[in-house]
């Protein structure tokens, strides 16, 4: 199933954003409220964030309440900008650190929530799609999110904005097989996120916007996004919801 959150507005600490709250992500690893069937999100996690407006990422292969020393890091690192997910590893891929996400490249920072099916029976044309990306690492990771992760960076380095590139590539692998596609990206100034299959909720405040997989509390403003959309997010533009 897996769970993610984007955050843009001003600085605060990643410990806000993925501690805090009744239904935190924390929370969501170990008791998520709204479930493909999966009761732990505990085969990985990251985060990944702005330093001078390049992306910094930290990930692990264990599940994110057993981590401390990430829980105190969270509280001395602060971000106007991040991208976090929490990981149910889908049979047949490993629990392994390069699985984690968000994956990244040049000022990108993606998540995918979810699965592709029949991976294995498309999966040599999704990298057909996708180009030679032999320079990006996390293109080569051994999941299904690594080939739509590729293929969005294709999409982004042939001048597709950040919510374009995100809907070429549910529109590409829909086109070939079905299966889950929540994706989530951000490039430092913007985010940008796909509902396909599962949940995804918008909170715009005054001065920031969350993206995230499931409420973080019970507080009245979280909205939800119709399944086969598009959001797109920034300061300047607030939300915006467009159909697939």
């Amino acid at each position: 199933m897996c769970r993610h959150l984007g955050y843009i507005g001003p600085e605060r600490t990643l410990h806000s954003l993925i501690y805090e709250g009744e239904y935190s992500l924390e929370h969501q690893a170990y008791a998520p409220r709204m479930t493909q069937g999966n009761l732990l999100n505990a085969d990985g996690y990251g985060a990944g964030w702005y330093q001078d407006g390049e992306p910094v990422r930290f990930r692990r292969a264990q599940p994110l309440w057993t981590d401390q020393s990430f829980r105190e890091i969270a509280g001395a690192v602060r971000a106007s900008c991040a991208v976090a997910a929490i990981r149910s590893a889908t049979i047949g891929f490993p629990v392994d650190e390069s699985c984690a996400q968000p994956f990244r490249e040049g000022p990108w920072l993606f998540s995918h929530n979810g699965k592709v099916e029949g991976f294995a029976g498309v999966e040599a044309k999704l990298r057909e799609l996708a180009g030679d990306l032999a320079g990006v690492p996390d293109a080569r990771a051994p999941l299904d999110s690594a080939p739509l992760f590729a293929l969005a960076v294709r999409n982004w380095r042939g001048g597709a904005s950040l919510g374009d590139g995100l809907a070429a590539v549910v529109g590409a692998v829909t086109g070939l097989t079905g299966g889950r596609y929540n994706l989530l990206a951000s490039d430092g100034t913007a985010l940008a996120a796909t509902t396909w299959g599962d949940s995804l909720f918008v909170r715009e405040d005054a001065d920031a916007i969350r993206i995230v997989s499931e409420p973080l509390d019970d507080r009245p403003g979280w909205r939800p996004v119709p399944d086969r959309s598009l959001v797109t997010a920034g300061p300047s533009s607030g939300v915006r919801i467009d159909s697939l």
